[in-house]
C-alpha cells in the first residue's frame, strides 16, 4: 500500500517531518495546519508528493488537516510578535528564583493552549516554582524545555573560527555524530580549542571530509615506512592530506616530496594491511 507524504518543517532550517497529504492537492512553499505531540502547529511544505510504501513507515503517519487559511497565518505571526515579551518576562523570573538557565526562544501552539519555552543549562533544574509563576502569568499551559547545547547555539547563531556564520544557523538541519576519532584520522590538533564551535562540542565541519581522509589514509604509506619511488627507496617523514602528497627522505640532507601516486609501499607493509583488513572484517 502507498501514502502520499510531504516534508514539513516548522521553523527555519528545522527538522523536516512527513505528513500524509490527507487527499489534499499540496506542493512546495504551501503554509499547512498539522497536529504534531505539542498541539496544532502551522508548517511549511519543503518537498513535493511522495509516495511511500508502507513497508518504509517508521510510525504512523499525521494527516496535514488543512491548508494554512489568511487566519491561521494572522495567528501564527501575533505568536511570533509575542516571544519578546514573553522572553523578558521569563527571564525576570528565572533570577527571581535563582536557577541557572538561558533562555533561547519561545513559541506558543497555533491555538494558543500551550506555550513551550525552550531553554539550557549545565545541569538539571528544578524549575517547578518557575512553571507556577508563569502560568499565573500568562494563563496557559506552560512547557519548559531544556535542549543541547548544539541546538542552544542553532538558536544563537555566531561567527565560527573559520570566519563564516556557524553551519547550524546557515544549512545544517540536523545534527550528526562527529567524535575525536574524526579529528585523529584528519591529523588535528587535538587542543579543545581549536576543534570546538561555539556550543563547546567537537566541530560539525569535521564530519565533512572524513571519508575522504579515511579513503586517502587507507592508500597512503604511515610516518616511517619505508616506500619506493621513481628515485629508488626511501622513508616517509611527512604527509599532507590536502594535497596528497608525501615527502621521502633518501638522507637526512635529501628529502623530496612526491604525489600519493607515485610512491609504492612495501610488499611487507600491504601484507600487514591486509591482515588487519581481515580482522576488522
Amino acid at each position: 500500500m502507498q501514502h502520499k507524504v510531504v516534508a514539513i518543517q516548522f521553523n527555519y532550517l528545522g527538522k523536516k517531518y512527513y505528513f500524509s497529504t490527507n487527499d489534499l492537492d499540496l506542493k512546495k512553499n504551501d503554509y499547512v495546519v498539522v497536529e504534531t505531540v505539542r498541539g496544532l502547529e502551522l508548517g511549511e511544505v519543503i518537498s513535493d508528493i511522495i509516495d511511500i510504501q508502507e513497508k518504509d513507515l517508521v510510525s504512523p503517519l499525521k494527516p496535514v488537516l488543512r491548508v494554512a487559511t489568511t487566519e491561521d497565518i494572522d495567528k501564527f505571526k501575533e505568536n511570533m510578535v509575542d516571544q519578546t515579551h514573553i522572553l523578558d518576562v521569563t527571564e525576570d523570573l528565572v533570577k527571581k528564583h535563582k536557577l541557572d538557565m538561558k533562555l533561547l526562544n519561545s513559541e506558543y501552539t497555533l491555538d494558543r493552549s500551550k506555550l513551550i519555552i525552550y531553554f539550557t543549562s549545565e545541569g538539571r533544574v528544578d524549575f517547578r516554582e518557575l512553571v507556577k509563576d508563569l502560568a499565573n502569568e500568562f494563563h496557559v499551559r506552560i512547557e519548559l524545555r531544556q535542549v543541547g547545547a548544539r541546538d542552544g547555539a542553532k538558536v544563537i547563531g555566531g561567527i565560527g573560527p573559520c570566519g563564516r556564520q556557524t553551519c547550524c544557523t546557515t544549512f545544517l538541519r540536523e545534527f550528526e555524530p562527529v567524535t575525536i576519532k574524526m579529528a585523529k584520522t584528519q591529523n588535528l590538533s587535538l587542543n579543545p580549542a581549536n576543534i570546538s564551535g561555539l556550543c563547546g562540542k567537537l566541530l560539525c565541519c569535521i564530519r565533512y571530509e572524513n571519508e575522504n581522509y579515511k579513503n586517502f589514509k587507507a592508500e597512503t604509506p604511515n610516518i616511517d615506512s619505508l616506500v619506493w619511488t621513481k628515485d629508488g627507496q626511501g622513508k616517509v617523514i611527512k604527509i599532507n592530506y590536502s594535497e596528497q602528497s608525501v615527502t621521502v627522505m633518501f638522507t637526512p640532507d635529501d628529502k623530496r616530496t612526491y604525489h600519493m601516486n607515485d610512491v609504492e609501499k612495501n610488499k611487507e607493509d600491504l601484507d600487514i594491511e591486509a591482515q588487519l583488513s581481515d580482522l576488522e572484517d
